[in-house]
């Protein structure tokens, strides 16, 4: 199968282009960078010196869709609405990791992101990728859109407990409060994430209306039948990769955590990359993202707490692997009949 990538210059690109050259059933032979055309890999993703001498191209349509069966679109917020359309008629498979299609509201686009959508009849064909929560729809589709890292890291933490209706949860009173590493914001620097500012921070810098909370609401009601409202804030803490969500959810009655390890169960059950993490010893004993780096792992975990009626249910990811590229590329695994989790078997790397 012959892959490309269009924005294959930043973290996530670059990630993704990691991951494609040394997958056993593809071969990689597009990558786009506009900024470094004409220029190797490797100067760019340093990583990348003595795996490959590919050097990036310029982008055009024509070239990418006769060059490559799937393409992933690894552009920021926005710029894909520009580049999809014309891949998409092409008959090729498209993985978008941008915003541009996860919402299925047209004017949702206008709230959230602050732009009227200009290709809002691919948003229907469009599906939202989470193989552990939906991998038969991914089989079927030729267009997925992978979800946003704080996003898919929430959702695999609560999807199971709001799906699981015997546990009576309030759905309308979700709290979620994310903390990501600097390399969410992005490869091109601004003051905030100059390393003398960044370092050191626990920086809440959406401390209401995030929005990803648009698409986390969205699957949730999907996969769980319920309208569900969260109430998130996100904090910049000072780690490179990795994302921890911490949910707060309420109750009428504490349920046994038995009920709770059920669901998750149930819901994940056949799911490689999703690991439950709730030990009693040791130091990593709830979901830790240090302990995911470099692998496409989700850890969940959750404590309960009697006396406020409250559950708390943790996420943790790599936002580069199962935030971003890694599931993108496990998502691509299940459109094309390979082995869900071909390429991506990775341990954690540890210490880091």
């Amino acid at each position: 199968m012959k892959v490309g990538v269009v924005g294959a210059s930043g973290y996530v690109g670059g990630e993704l282009v990691r991951l494609l050259l040394q997958h056993p059933k593809v071969e990689l032979t597009v990558a786009t960078s506009k900024r470094h055309e004409g220029e190797y890999l490797f100067r760019v993703h340093p990583g990348l010196r003595g795996i490959s001498d590919m050097r990036f191209a310029g982008y055009d349509a024509e070239k990418v869709k006769s060059a490559a069966d799937v393409v992933f679109t690894a552009l920021p917020h926005g710029e894909s609405t520009r580049f999809v359309p014309e891949l998409a008629e092409g008959g090729l498979r498209v993985i978008d990791m941008s915003a541009d299609f996860r919402l299925k509201d047209a004017e949702a686009y206008k709230t959230w992101y602050g732009y009227t959508h200009p290709a809002t009849e691919l948003l229907d064909r469009f599906v939202y990728a989470i193989p552990e929560l939906n991998r038969d729809r991914i089989r079927q589709t030729r267009l997925a859109a992978s979800p946003g890292c704080m996003a898919i890291t929430t959702i695999l933490a609560i999807a199971p407990l709001l799906m699981d209706h015997s546990l009576g949860l309030d759905a309308e009173h979700v709290v979620v409060d994310v903390k990501v590493g600097s390399s969410g914001s992005g490869g091109k620097p601004s003051t905030s994430t100059h390393f003398s500012e960044r370092f050191g921070v626990v920086r809440p810098y959406k401390a209401t209306g995030h929005r990803h909370s648009a698409e986390i609401e969205q699957a949730l009601a999907e996969f769980s039948g319920t309208n569900t409202r969260i109430s998130m804030s996100a904090h910049a803490v000072n780690m490179v990769r990795g994302i921890l969500s911490t949910c707060h959810l309420f109750v009428d009655e504490v349920p046994e955590s038995v009920a709770l390890w059920k669901a998750y169960r149930k819901a994940y059950e056949g799911s490689f990359f999703v690991r439950l993490v709730r030990d009693k010893e040791g130091p990593f004993r709830l979901p830790d993202p240090k302990m995911l780096v470099g692998s496409n792992f989700c850890d969940v975990g959750f404590e309960l707490e009697t006396r406020t009626l409250r559950i708390v249910a943790l996420g943790a990811t790599d936002n580069l692997m199962k935030g971003a590229a890694g599931n993108a590329v496990q998502t691509m695994n299940l459109m094309c009949g390979f082995e869900e989790s071909e390429g991506l078997r990775y341990a954690p790397l540890h210490p880091v």
